[in-house]
């Protein structure tokens, strides 16, 4: 069990990390202004390509650091480097003369803030389980939901601070906060039973060569990434196109987040009523319908993008993580490393998406029917689905149970 103070800590770093994880998607309309950063579409969507690869990279190696250093020394490396992150990112506002140096920044920013969100979002899912043993999937929700809203309320703080002349205000907000997060982390214990460092047990040892199904499931996260990045990166850029203010795009990208939260603890709450296994089935089609609307959005229609945008993280909401549980149940053998496995392969579809849709515009793609081709990539993920989770597939948690032990 861990103490109210623990707990506190865990829970505010799911909600400052949040936040801290949509800045730069919030922030789009800043990069892109000619009177900030200046930064072209391809500019912008290659911004995201460090975080990608520092996330990736994170993910993969978490385990083996927490079981080397423990897993307090991994949260602390992964909030530190948050830290960074939004330090370079205000730096970087005073070098916007010069475009190289600027970008640079920038550049570094997202590779730490990739390294950050790899090392502490897995931390923070270990330490709540391991402090409430009793209450394993509240927890777990309870972490989700918080992060969900920090990603959710980005966009209005950079909304307000823009309001205000000055949207580096959230950056410094969110370091400083980390910084915080850091300082009381280092002072606490952070070491619940449970979580001491073991090798893997001889049955829980990944196999030599990953079985097919590995790598559907690989398919679908890189899918996922895709779908979820072109509304979580570009929906800004594409209601500005359409007309609306700094400040109704910012408002369809917190629809987005908050309806991908709220779909996730609707989903856990309903899964007994309503089976996982459906539940996957169905959202894939939702979320490209979505992408369907989006595309064919006519000039003006900004309240109508909104709605379009909530259906869109609907859509998204349960898909992440229960192909995490579903593969944790389905490959036994490799379960101890298949969620890293998961998670960065979703980082491969968020890179896709977030550099891909710059070259593609500078070439003379609408952004519309980049969003009206991505349905198809929502609907290859639904015909996967029905390959994934048949009738007698089924998870008891929406939310995945992380591993208790350090690896």
């Amino acid at each position: 069990m861990g103490s109210r103070a623990e707990t506190s800590v865990v829970y505010t770093a799911g909600l400052v990390q949040g936040i801290a994880l949509v800045t730069f998607p919030a922030a789009s309309t800043i990069f892109t202004s000619p009177s900030h950063y200046g930064l072209s579409s391809t500019q912008y969507g290659s911004m995201f390509l460090p975080q990608v690869v520092t996330a990736i990279t994170a993910s993969l190696m978490g385990a083996g650091l927490a079981r080397r250093f423990g897993l307090k020394r991994v949260l602390l490396a992964g909030l530190l480097a948050d830290v960074a992150s939004m330090g370079l990112l205000v730096t970087s506002q005073f070098f916007t003369s010069t475009q190289a140096l600027a970008y640079g920044l920038l550049l570094a920013a997202t590779a730490s803030l990739g390294l950050g969100f790899g090392l502490a979002v897995p931390a923070l899912n270990t330490f709540s389980a391991a402090f409430h043993p009793d209450g394993v999937d509240k927890a777990i929700l309870t972490l989700n939901a918080l992060l969900g809203l920090g990603t959710a309320l980005a966009p209005v703080f950079v909304a307000v601070f823009v309001g205000v002349g000055a949207w580096w205000g959230l950056p410094i907000m969110s370091a400083v906060l980390l910084a915080a997060l850091f300082v009381v982390s280092a002072r606490l214990p952070l070491h619940p039973a449970g979580t001491e460092a073991s090798p893997p047990a001889a049955g829980n040892r990944p196999p030599l060569h990953l079985p097919r199904r590995f790598w559907l499931f690989a398919g679908f996260a890189v899918l996922y990434g895709i779908c979820e990045t072109m509304n979580g990166n570009w929906s800004e850029t594409l209601m500005s196109h359409l007309g609306a203010s700094a400040t109704t795009a910012s408002l369809a990208l917190t629809t987005f987040w908050v309806m991908v939260t709220l779909g996730r603890v609707l989903f856990a709450l309903v899964q007994s009523a309503f089976p996982t296994r459906r539940t996957y089935h169905l959202l894939p089609f939702v979320l490209a319908g979505a992408f369907v609307l989006v595309a064919l959005l006519p000039k003006g229609s900004t309240a109508l993008g909104l709605v379009a945008f909530g259906v869109a993280g609907l859509g998204c909401s349960a898909l992440l993580p229960l192909t995490i549980s579903f593969s944790q149940e389905q490959l036994v053998a490799m379960s101890s490393m298949v969620a890293g496995a998961i998670i960065a392969f979703y980082q491969l579809g968020y890179g896709i998406a977030a550099f891909g849709a710059g070259p593609l515009q500078s070439a003379g793609v609408s952004l519309s029917t980049i969003f009206g081709v991505t349905a198809v990539f929502a609907v290859a993920m639904g015909g996967l689905s029905f390959l994934l989770a048949r009738r007698h597939h089924q998870v008891s948690h929406l939310h995945p149970r992380p591993s208790l032990a350090a690896g």
